[in-house]
């Protein structure tokens, strides 16, 4: 894969450490048994990092590993529905 690849994968992996670092800061909330609208508002931002990762995972997918299934094998069709299905366990 080449560096386009290699700058999106840092950029999952960064992505993933600051959702880590919001999920132990919900786990002090419940410790500190701070306000439920303070914790439903982490919940929700917790929610949409892990969404914008889980789209940004399934597009690298879509890019790169379509790119080479269809290099490889030849199988067009097959990468595609491939994509679909990962997408489709996303929702």
């Amino acid at each position: 894969m080449g560096n386009t690849s290699e700058e999106a994968r840092k950029e999952i992996v960064q992505r993933l450490r600051r959702i880590e670092g919001q999920v132990r800061g919900l786990q002090k909330m419940l410790e500190e048994e701070r306000e439920c609208e303070e914790i439903v508002i982490q919940l929700s931002a917790i929610r949409a990092a892990l969404e914008k990762v889980s789209l940004s995972i399934v597009g690298s997918y879509m890019v790169e590993c379509i790119k080479k299934e269809v290099s490889e094998k030849g199988d067009c069709v097959r990468a595609m529905e491939k994509a679909k299905e990962m997408f489709m366990k996303l929702s």
